[in-house]
């Protein structure tokens, strides 16, 4: 029986680490919160794009934006979905993030209330409800009250962690109002809850929520940022282009069964998920991205 020469059993060794998936690291991606805003992922992870592109992805969950940008520079993952203007906040400590797309450049939020206020100025001495402070319910909560003329001494923020708890919440009378993104506020719609303010089209133009990481990170893992970037734009493209494939998503991912709730949560992320991708601008100038270039 021949014996393998030497040179067989080198090459048999670098074709097993070459491999594809041996030598591939894994790369980590947060997402904030069961919303149809960070759909790109979601979509590139169920359409196979991210292996398309040549990267082994895990996505987890970490709620708030707040708690993921932490987790960034704790070097626990890579990526996080991330609000424009914590962005920017936590840039002035000396945090060193930089936003590498965008996803929505409005705020697709909703400040919902009980049937019995009518307006955002009868939210005066109530309790309002958001995930987490600094994240972007927070945010969203603070421009629509003060844009009302409210002061934070004015009601009380109740912090939640997850988006369908501040339903829940406001279902069994335990908070005023809050704010909610799609497929919340369609399910609060639903059940009689008043709409006191559509965000996404009577709030501010700028980027709401957008995909993050480190200065660092991008110096030493530029290719993997970019496919990650190329990624989540095929992403979004399959979600505005093939609505049975976005409507599994919406099912498997955001954990919608009623069909109204799904197509409504289609409908609203179809026309605000920013496609190419990117950090828009203010209406005022100025640009709390701090984008990649």
């Amino acid at each position: 029986m021949k014996r393998p020469s030497g040179n067989s059993f080198v090459i048999a060794i670098i074709l097993f680490v070459a491999a594809p998936g041996w030598a591939q690291p894994k790369t980590r991606i947060n997402w904030t919160a069961v919303t149809g805003a960070q759909s790109g992922m979601f979509m590139a992870q169920q359409e196979g794009l991210f292996k398309k592109n040549g990267l082994d992805v895990e996505l987890i969950h970490i709620p708030s934006s707040s708690r993921g940008i932490q987790a960034i520079l704790a070097v626990e993952i890579a990526f996080s979905f991330m609000d424009g203007a914590n962005e920017v906040q936590a840039n002035l400590k000396g945090a060193n993030l930089a936003l590498v797309t965008g996803a929505t450049n409005r705020q697709v939020f909703s400040l919902m209330a009980k049937p019995e206020i009518k307006s955002v100025t009868d939210l005066k001495g109530k309790k309002i409800g958001i995930t987490r402070i600094g994240s972007s319910t927070h945010t969203s909560a603070l421009y629509a009250l003060s844009q009302a003329g409210l002061r934070p001494s004015d009601y009380q923020i109740l912090p939640l962690v997850e988006v369908p708890n501040i339903f829940t919440a406001l279902a069994a009378g335990q908070i005023d109002a809050g704010v909610v993104s799609p497929p919340t506020n369609s399910r609060a719609r639903k059940a009689g809850f008043r709409e006191l303010v559509d965000l996404a089209k009577d709030g501010p133009e700028y980027v709401s929520v957008a995909v993050g990481t480190s200065r660092s990170y991008i110096g030493a893992n530029e290719d993997t940022v970019r496919r990650v970037v190329r990624s989540y734009a095929e992403g979004v493209y399959v979600f505005k282009t093939n609505k049975a494939a976005a409507v599994r998503m919406i099912q498997a991912h955001l954990k919608v069964k009623e069909a109204d709730i799904q197509e409504d949560t289609y409908n609203q992320f179809r026309q605000y998920l920013d496609y190419p991708p990117q950090c828009q601008p203010q209406r005022n100038g100025g640009c709390p991205c701090g984008a990649w270039r």
